[in-house]
């Protein structure tokens, strides 16, 4: 019977698989996970939880396979994994259509200004019906960007498809023909895509700031800048794409017209100056959240965990990276 460690608790369709035949250890916000995982032969991490060499060492020589659950995987060294012999994996495809969603969510959200509609109702303040009352920006026949065409990215392109948005994407590679037939999509390179968007949304991976392919502050000041003045920007991937200092300055003198952010670059703290702005949606990660979506998450760690303990490849591993 093997011991497996889960950082935080999961739906309990997770649970009920690995304790069928193993040693099921859950831990507790807050604690530390180097005791936690002592002695592991598994452990499935949430994106919050940093799998480094401490927690590499912490866990020992038993351990052969870190679960994340989740579809990123930034948190987890997987070099360091791969050097002990540790399968990573992940919980991809599961949570697209949960997390396209969300980003359809707060890009009508922010357009359409229902952030601070609710905030006037709330606060108690007078308003009436008025022709030039809290105005926002239709969607139809306008343009959205797709940074990192995924299956995300193209979902949310489907759902932009289904409003009258024209589509551009820029992404390693091209769509499926099939694929951009479907969505009319253009591909574009980023400098040209921030340009001719009036709404972008980004779906790549955050890949940290030393690796030659580094997506950290993709956008920044000068991409920003380089944006139209009535453009969005939606980031349901990781915070530490967006430079949020820049993003606050960015929305406070109107270099765009607003945000919409489902998660920050330093989580769970939200820069400040973000608080204070009104044309900027502010989410706590809810991309996933709902109970099929979590549900089948968790499902899908503990197959992997079941995988590589009866010796078996497991349904989603993660790459190891070559640079």
């Amino acid at each position: 019977m093997a011991r497996v460690v889960i950082t935080d608790r999961i739906p309990d369709e997770g649970i009920e698989l690995l304790s069928a035949d193993h040693d099921v250890v859950i831990g507790t916000p807050g604690q530390d996970l180097t005791e936690l995982v002592r002695g592991a032969d598994a452990v499935l991490t949430m994106l919050a939880d940093q799998v480094d060499d401490a927690l590499l060492d912490a866990a020992g020589d038993h351990l052969r396979i870190v679960a994340n659950v989740a579809v990123g995987y930034n948190n987890v060294d997987v070099a360091a994994c791969d050097r002990r012999g540790v399968v990573v994996t992940n919980t991809p495809k599961v949570l697209t259509d949960a997390t396209a969603d969300l980003a359809f969510a707060l890009l009508l959200m922010v357009t359409r200004r229902c952030g601070e509609g609710e905030r006037l109702i709330r606060a108690g303040q007078p308003w009436a019906w008025g022709m030039n009352f809290m105005v926002g920006a239709g969607l139809q026949s306008r343009t959205l960007g797709i940074i990192g065409a995924g299956q995300i990215g193209r979902a949310v392109g489907r759902r932009a498809k289904a409003f009258g948005m024209n589509i551009v994407y820029s992404g390693r590679r091209s769509l499926p023909s099939d694929t951009t037939e479907s969505l009319g999509a253009r591909r574009l390179d980023v400098p040209e895509l921030l340009a001719t968007a009036d709404v972008v949304t980004l779906h790549c991976p955050y890949v940290p700031a030393d690796r030659p392919d580094s997506t950290h502050h993709l956008i920044g000041a000068a991409e920003l800048a380089s944006m139209k003045p009535t453009a969005y920007l939606i980031n349901t991937a990781r915070g530490a794409i967006v430079d949020e200092d820049a993003l606050v300055r960015a929305l406070a003198d109107g270099t765009i017209a607003g945000a919409g952010l489902d998660v920050f670059e330093h989580e769970p703290r939200v820069h400040p100056g973000l608080l204070a702005l009104e044309n900027v949606v502010l989410l706590p990660h809810l991309g996933s959240a709902t109970v099929e979506t979590r549900t089948a998450m968790a499902v899908l760690a503990a197959q992997n965990v079941l995988a590589v303990l009866a010796g078996r490849e497991p349904v989603t591993p993660v790459p190891v990276p070559t640079n």
